[in-house]
């Protein structure tokens, strides 16, 4: 497989030596689409019979568990920052 990738790479260079020296000319001729023309003709039909969808409620009587709380003191940790004041005691601001 690397050989043949070596060999057509090898290829590609030799006519670009080619043609860039002159010895080889490549002439080409402008060349045109096929006409094509459409008459006619129908597209398909899809017909689909899709499900309907009803959203709405109801009471029903289910089981619910019950949650309670409780109200403790704890510990907890605290983070204060206190600005740096100027000489004149107010807050120092960066711009």
């Amino acid at each position: 497989m690397r050989f043949l990738l070596a060999l057509v790479g090898l290829a590609a260079l030799v006519v670009i030596a080619l043609v860039s020296l002159g010895m080889l000319k490549i002439d080409t001729r402008a060349g045109s689409l096929p006409s094509l023309s459409v008459n006619g003709g129908k597209a398909p039909e899809v017909t689909a019979n899709m499900a309907t969808v009803e959203f709405g409620s109801e009471n029903k009587a289910i089981e619910v568990p019950t949650v309670t709380t409780t109200t403790k003191t704890i510990s907890v940790p605290t983070l204060r920052v206190n600005k740096p004041t100027g000489t004149d005691g107010n807050s120092v601001t960066t711009q």
